[in-house]
């Protein structure tokens, strides 16, 4: 699976403690991150991480671009509902396109607790469905 890795300044700490307890089941997988956070769980695990640009920078529309060519399967983006983010219509761009592209997303440690979870017990294979009928040639409807 193909998981972005998000969060605000006053989160990235509990991301990065999540990323650290659950470091052996995402080893697995091909983790992506905006810059000031993919560098701190780098520091913090041995995972490899894709790095973006920070999410005021472009990170986030980084990301919505994976989405948006069906290259990311999960993202967990923990938001800090109480402070005003000065990019927040990327924010609110990024979560529509979630929307619109069935991408599982958690903007809490208590849903990244449960999506990963899933992970662990395959509940996502629905995702290779959707990626196989997407590279299906076209008019091939198996």
């Amino acid at each position: 699976m193909r998981i972005a890795l998000v969060a605000h300044d006053s989160k990235k700490e509990d991301l990065v403690n999540f990323t650290i307890a659950y470091e052996r089941l995402f080893e697995g997988h091909e983790l992506y991150a905006t810059g000031t956070t993919g560098k701190r769980i780098l520091e913090a695990t041995n995972l490899h991480i894709q790095r973006f640009q920070s999410g005021p920078l472009g990170g986030d529309q980084q990301i919505g671009a994976l989405i948006a060519e069906n290259r990311l399967d999960l993202l967990i983006f923990l938001r800090d509902p109480l402070l005003a983010q000065p990019h927040e219509p990327d924010i609110i761009a990024l979560l529509r396109l979630c929307d619109v592209h069935a991408i599982p997303v958690a903007t809490n440690v208590a849903t990244a607790e449960i999506l990963v979870r899933g992970l662990w017990r395959g509940d996502f294979l629905w995702r290779d469905v959707i990626k196989e009928e997407q590279e299906l040639p076209e008019g091939d409807a198996r």
